[in-house]
């Protein structure tokens, strides 16, 4: 996941995150990643449209947003 973290900062490549809170509720996130360490990221929500800090141990699922092309158009 590091290697991910990095290229999406040093590129500005948004991700896309499915996120649990500590109370269990599962959300998706649409990010950029500002920082990160071992523990948290910091990244900016563009749904939630503000900075926000998430815990890497919450993280089910994260990747790049991936676009889908419409056939025969």
């Amino acid at each position: 996941m590091k290697g991910l973290l990095l290229r999406a900062k040093e590129n500005k490549i948004p991700l896309l995150m499915i996120y649990m809170n500590d109370q269990g509720v599962i959300t998706e996130r649409f990010i950029t990643i500002k920082d990160f360490n071992d523990d948290y990221i910091k990244a900016y929500c563009h749904w939630k449209k503000q900075y926000r800090t998430f815990k890497r141990s919450n993280i089910l699922s994260i990747g790049p947003v991936r676009y889908r092309h419409k056939m025969g158009a």
